[in-house]
């Protein structure tokens, strides 16, 4: 216990601060996009929507890296976009916490649309019908029927998009680097004193991880278990 105390008194814990404030910031984009593309795709023609749920699910089932790599093509200043972002608004993606951000906002935004989604299927078509025959016009319709009738499904969303966001690795790596108080995140931490030897320090920001990742499914668990408190289980 003693070894801990002193690996904790002497960590560094930026990577903790940059990991949390990036999926804040990602589930924050991640939440916004996530239901307006869910009830997009919803709206669409079956074999348009099929299309559509191929593309925004895609980053789900890719791996990390490989996100990453498109990620580093697109905003690379010798690409196009890239190029164009930083010589006129002097905003460079690669090798910054922005990088870090939109990396996360990529692998995690899949999780907030599938599950705003399967949440928006669930809503009962009648309450839709009864607010239109009162005149509600379709955003209020939208904030203040769908959105509290899917709140369980999408409160679930966006706690996972959070979690993932806060321990993306792979294309965080490809497209912000890993610059020590600027993008470096607590994976990234870990994979670096691992390749150090450091395997108590790593230890220490494991355990630190799972208290996270735990206290996250707790979330999860209750905001499953207030959707349901009036449904009859078996």
């Amino acid at each position: 216990m003693e070894e801990i105390r002193q690996i904790l008194a002497g960590l560094d814990w930026s990577p903790l601060f940059i990991s949390i404030k990036t999926g804040i910031a990602a589930t924050i984009v991640s939440f916004f996009l996530g239901i307006w593309a869910a009830r997009k795709v919803l709206k669409a023609k079956t074999g348009l929507r099929a299309v559509l749920d191929g593309i925004l699910t895609l980053p789900l089932v890719l791996p990390p890296t490989v996100a990453g790599f498109f990620l580093l093509l697109i905003f690379s200043t010798r690409r196009t976009v890239g190029s164009y972002l930083y010589t006129t608004f002097d905003i460079k993606i690669v090798q910054s916490w922005a990088g870090c951000v939109i990396a996360a906002i990529v692998i995690a935004f899949p999780l907030m649309y599938r599950n705003a989604r399967a949440a928006f299927e669930q809503v009962d078509v009648n309450l839709i019908y009864a607010a239109q025959t009162l005149g509600m016009p379709e955003w209020k319709i939208f904030w203040r029927v769908i959105m509290p009738a899917a709140g369980p499904g999408v409160a679930s969303g966006t706690i996972l998009a959070f979690a993932r966001a806060l321990g993306e690795y792979g294309a965080t790596s490809m497209l912000a680097g890993n610059i020590p108080g600027k993008t470096a995140t607590i994976s990234q931490r870990i994979a670096m004193v691992i390749q150090d030897g450091d395997y108590q320090t790593a230890g220490v920001w494991v355990g630190i991880v799972i208290l996270i990742a735990f206290g996250i499914v707790v979330l999860m668990n209750l905001a499953f278990g207030k959707g349901m408190k009036h449904t009859k289980q078996w």
